[in-house]
């Protein structure tokens, strides 16, 4: 019996790849634009909603197989650990550069004079106060676990966290401050949609460094840690599982060379945040939109006759 070299480079294992899907729009996207590239090339293809909290274990047991966003700001504990442990395989960066922080619209700096600089918050917190926030400002954070409470504790900012249950209510609070020109600060990251539609800037906490999460004698306050912001300009990383390449090959290259810049990301976020298609309306959109940027990713032993994605 003869086989082609594209039935060589594809891989024998009829087992199906189980792609992480997050809560969070450009994860989901990006995940369902390389389900549609596996398929094409003859691998089946599935995802398994998970939060970023329970997907490692499931990866480095082998229970899923692909995440495409590991973001530094919030994941690289863990994925260090799944690195050192031998569990998953780095399949390298994105040119997108990412940053999670307090974020407000340009207009707060008119009401709020010293923004972007931290200690701006310190004399006008009552600007982002409610009925219900016993006259402390109200820090909008999302639905994902972050220090924000012991940051304003040991900054000394008078605000409390009120966290949304899902990310898309974060924009749904910012359109309404936004048409009414109210201040609002909340979470934010780059690359988003959100720097495609809203003009706003980032709120400058002291400088990130490790040391700040370990060591209370690093930083402004002496008897705590987290005295600082997050990382900026932090790495945007795909992972797999160990043995993803062997059973793989072919999704494993095209996994490899999938390289997303912030202004894609935010481009593919707004189709679906903004625009309001599916999120695999959205990927199909942007596969039709974009073969200058993936053909090249597919190697040409891994192209099939049958593909249907060059006849867009």
């Amino acid at each position: 019996m003869s086989v082609s070299m594209s039935e060589f480079a594809i891989g024998s294992s009829n087992e199906r790849i189980k792609i992480v899907i997050n809560d969070w729009t450009s994860q989901i996207v990006m995940s369902n634009i390389a389900a549609i590239f596996f398929q094409e090339m003859g691998y089946k293809a599935s995802f398994v909603q998970l939060t970023t909290d329970a997907q490692w274990s499931m990866i480095s047991r082998g229970h899923i197989h692909l995440q495409l966003e590991v973001w530094e700001g919030t994941m690289a504990t863990q994925y260090q650990k799944l690195m050192d442990n031998n569990r998953i395989i780095d399949l390298g960066n994105h040119n997108a550069k990412t940053r999670e922080d307090w974020w407000y619209p340009d207009y707060v700096e008119e009401q709020c004079p010293g923004l972007p600089d931290w200690k701006a918050l310190l004399g006008c917190s009552e600007l982002f106060t409610n009925e219900k926030s016993n006259g402390k400002g109200i820090y909008l954070g999302g639905p994902w676990e972050k220090p924000d409470a012991k940051r304003i504790r040991v900054l000394g900012l008078n605000f409390n966290v009120e966290r949304v249950s899902h990310g898309d209510q974060l924009w749904i609070e910012l359109e309404q401050a936004y048409n009414k020109r109210k201040p609002i600060v909340l979470f934010n990251w780059t690359p988003n949609w959100i720097e495609y539609k809203y003009k706003g800037k980032f709120v400058e906490f002291p400088e990130y460094s490790t040391k700040c999460e370990t060591d209370p004698s690093w930083g402004i306050n002496p008897e705590a840690t987290y005295d600082c912001g997050n990382p900026k300009n932090g790495w945007l990383k795909k992972i797999a599982w160990i043995k993803f390449p062997n059973k793989w090959p072919c999704a494993y290259q095209v996994a490899n060379k999938m390289n997303f810049t912030n202004e894609l990301i935010a481009e593919l976020v707004y189709w679906v945040d903004g625009q309001y298609l599916t999120h695999l309306q959205a990927a199909q959109q942007w596969i039709k939109t974009k073969k200058h940027i993936w053909q090249q990713w597919i190697p040409p032993e891994c192209k099939r006759d049958s593909m249907s994605i060059y006849d867009e």
